[in-house]
């Protein structure tokens, strides 16, 4: 099997790797690729969301099956052209992708299916905003509705920390992910899990489950970025939650796409709060997450090319999907003024890492043997283990040794993921 791998970040990387250690893969092509990817396969220079240049190199290069990376590329209809193309996709169309393109069409989409989300309120303008958080409390959740790269949410604690995020988005007049819709929700309390399950078009899977940190700080402190680290399986969850999340999540996505006549195929992300009253939704996303994929993926065994080709052309058996009992810890590294800004890394030596650990490049490429990185997420170090502490000492030893080995790259990263 020839398969193609859409985006350039460490999800990618992760997934190149995976597709590369399966039985049935020939090759792998990734576009546009990074550091990692090009060590197992060619880069195409095409970028991920150029639909009509993918379609014409899978044909020409007679790709077998295409798994599309960022939600970039689904939102920009890729998998639309690839399937035309003849191409089969793991990876939803672009008006399926709405469930994470679109934060307002997901609230909607649960409201409709009576899915269990935080109460929210639809808002278009500053006036609008000030006025719902009179209705929802000073705690909130503000979403900018569109795609903003980890970066259009705010948890909001008290209404001074409300009002200034929403003065700064509409005085401004830049909401991340552009336009004017924003969602104003109640604060969710209780814990976060990333849960992940592949569709064929009429199944709904459950795949694996896994828990990130999304601020920059130790102890959950600072600002929101894309992911600094994650660990699977999960841990502080009733001996049930898979069942629990089957019953009241997933079948009701899969009869509400059911009933609205929109296959989705790929893998669906719920990023869920789990409250005393069990899960609550607080977004989809129509991929796999970045770092969640990098903790996930080692973890599941078999023929993982074959598996995704299955859900793409809707021969997704249920028993194909096997993971191993052992955890996994990622670690991610990145420059010292992300998510500020991203300071480019110029000319870095391939580093070695330990055994029992690897790692994954963030945005980047190879030249003359050297790494140029594009800053920001650099890239995650990921290790494997009996239990989660097993598996955390073994990441940290190696981010220790990394760190010190690429100590002029003024790289930064949580000290406390997977910690109890």
């Amino acid at each position: 099997m020839r398969v193609l791998v859409v985006g350039g970040g460490a999800r990618e990387d992760a997934l190149s790797w995976r597709i590369a250690a399966s039985p049935s893969c020939e090759a792998v092509f990734a576009a546009p690729g990074n550091a990692g990817t090009a060590t197992r396969g060619e880069n195409w220079s095409v970028a991920a969301t150029d639909g009509k240049e993918l379609a014409k190199k899978c044909v020409d290069e007679r790709v077998d099956l295409a798994v599309l990376g960022p939600e970039t590329a689904i939102a920009a209809g890729v998998g639309d052209r690839l399937r035309k193309a003849g191409i089969a996709v793991f990876g939803p169309n672009r008006s399926a992708g709405r469930l994470e393109s679109s934060k307002i069409f997901a609230k909607r989409f649960m409201q409709r299916h009576d899915i269990r989300s935080a109460r929210a309120s639809v808002v278009h303008s500053l006036d609008g905003a000030l006025r719902a958080l009179d209705r929802h409390g000073d705690a909130v959740a503000i979403k900018a509705d569109g795609l903003a790269s980890g970066k259009g949410v705010v948890v909001a604690r008290d209404r001074a920390s409300a009002q200034a995020t929403l003065g700064a988005w509409y005085g401004s007049g830049h909401v991340p992910g552009g336009g004017n819709d924003v969602l104003i929700e109640e604060l969710l309390e209780g814990r976060e899990l990333s849960f992940f399950a592949l569709s064929d078009g009429s199944q709904l899977v459950p795949l694996a489950a896994a828990c990130d940190y999304k601020r920059a700080g130790d102890g959950d402190t600072g600002p929101n970025t894309g992911g600094m680290g994650a660990y699977s399986p999960p841990r502080g969850f009733p001996e049930n939650f898979e069942q629990v999340v089957r019953e009241q999540i997933l079948e009701p996505v899969r009869r509400g796409l059911a009933e609205e006549e929109e296959p989705y195929i790929g893998v669906l992300y719920c990023g869920l709060m789990w409250t005393r009253e069990g899960p609550s939704v607080i977004e989809f996303n129509a991929r796999f997450g970045d770092p969640e994929a990098q903790v996930l993926l080692p973890r599941i065994e078999g023929d993982f090319a074959r598996l995704l080709h299955a859900t793409a052309t809707g021969r997704l058996d249920p028993r194909a999907i096997v993971l191993s009992g052992d955890a996994c810890v990622g670690v991610v590294l990145a420059t010292g003024d992300y998510p500020a800004s991203a300071t480019p890394l110029r000319g870095v030596a391939a580093p070695r890492v330990k055994d029992g650990c690897w790692i994954f490049w963030g945005n980047s490429t190879r030249r003359d043997g050297w790494i140029d990185a594009a800053g920001g997420r650099v890239l995650t170090l990921c290790a494997m283990g009996n239990d989660v502490e097993r598996a955390r000492a073994r990441a940290y030893d190696g981010v220790h040794a990394l760190a010190a080995e690429l100590g002029a790259c003024d790289l930064t990263y949580r000290t406390d993921i997977a910690a109890r």
